[in-house]
């Protein structure tokens, strides 16, 4: 093995912290390496890192340097004293030296080949958006980027995105108000050619990507692409359950799991080695390969096209619509 999974022998990796950066305010980067010098598994731009912290809280942080150095991983981290502990450990307590584990980098947000792109960011959603736009840059497309947040000073990687140019437009809150996101949208419609669709990425606030898929509907000149790191509220509402046999061919298990649980507490419950985190189908870590029946896709992952093929599945949020499920475990 020449990557750093030789350093565990699965997916599982170590990265040591070899830098620390404060990019805003409230905004810390964290460089991370094999501690063997070791290759790093590679990447695509809109991938994103599990990192498993000390305290055995797990949180995903997209990768925000390039893709072309396989000898370290960048991530960014927003401080947020009232969150789930991740962010509040990684700025009071991580510091360069430190060895943390991590997944490999996974992709649920990938950037599709086009010849027109809309970069959309708000705060610390400009950091999946980076890499792409490095890519896009380098496939010669015609790109723009709207890049919103509270102030200048919270706004991460100013100074790296001044080298674009005109092409990025700064909108911060203090000094312009809210951020045009419909005129930036009519602008982009209006400029497409009706061939060719103006692929649109966002990454930000719920808000945001709620104001966007509303604007883009009914205009045929954009294609949106957003990612969510939390459930659309809209979408919260509890869904009916019915109890679903679930058969994991290749350990020859068979899970019943009740109307009162979920297919992956179930499996998990059964001894079945499935790696879940996030546990609201927006992470895309429990993903399972389908070998039989009709999954009931309720995660914020899949699109219409990979819902419909039914392949996989996220057991976290996802069910039946099938009496029995096969699973490729």
């Amino acid at each position: 093995m020449t990557d750093a999974t030789a350093a565990t022998g699965n997916d599982e990796l170590r990265l040591r912290v070899t830098r620390l950066c404060w990019e805003a305010d409230g905004v810390l980067s964290l460089t991370l390496a094999d501690p063997h010098g070791n290759a790093l598994p590679h990447w695509q731009p809109g991938a994103h890192l599990r990192l498993t912290l000390p305290t055995g809280v797990e949180r995903h942080y997209s990768l925000c340097g390039d893709p072309a150095d396989t000898g370290t991983y960048r991530v960014a981290v927003l401080h947020e004293p009232r969150g789930r502990g991740g962010s509040e450990y990684i700025h009071r307590f991580l510091r360069p030296g430190a060895v943390i584990a991590a997944g490999r980098p996974r992709n649920n947000f990938p950037l599709l080949p086009a010849a027109r792109y809309l970069f959309v960011a708000g705060g610390i959603g400009i950091t999946p958006l980076l890499p792409m736009l490095r890519a896009a840059e380098q496939s010669g497309a015609h790109w723009r980027l709207l890049y919103g947040g509270r102030s200048r000073a919270s706004m991460a990687f100013l100074g790296e995105l001044a080298g674009y140019g005109d092409r990025v437009r700064v909108s911060a809150r203090d000094e312009r108000g809210r951020l045009p996101l419909a005129a930036a949208l009519a602008e982009a419609n209006a400029s497409a050619p009706a061939h060719e669709p103006v692929a649109v990425y966002c990454c930000g606030p719920e808000g945001l990507l709620d104001a966007l898929d509303e604007q883009c509907a009914g205009r045929s000149g954009l294609r949106p692409h957003v990612e969510r790191f939390k459930p659309p509220a809209s979408q919260g509402v509890e869904e009916s359950n019915t109890p679903v046999e679930v058969r994991c061919v290749r350990s020859g298990t068979t899970v019943e799991v009740s109307a009162k649980e979920s297919v992956l507490d179930a499996l998990l419950a059964s001894g079945v080695k499935v790696h879940g985190s996030c546990r609201e189908g927006i992470c895309g870590t429990c993903e399972v390969t389908v070998r039989a029946g009709t999954p009931d896709h309720r995660d914020h992952i899949l699109d219409a096209a990979e819902r419909e093929a039914g392949q996989v599945m996220y057991p976290c949020v996802s069910r039946s619509l099938t009496p029995v499920l096969e699973l490729d475990l």
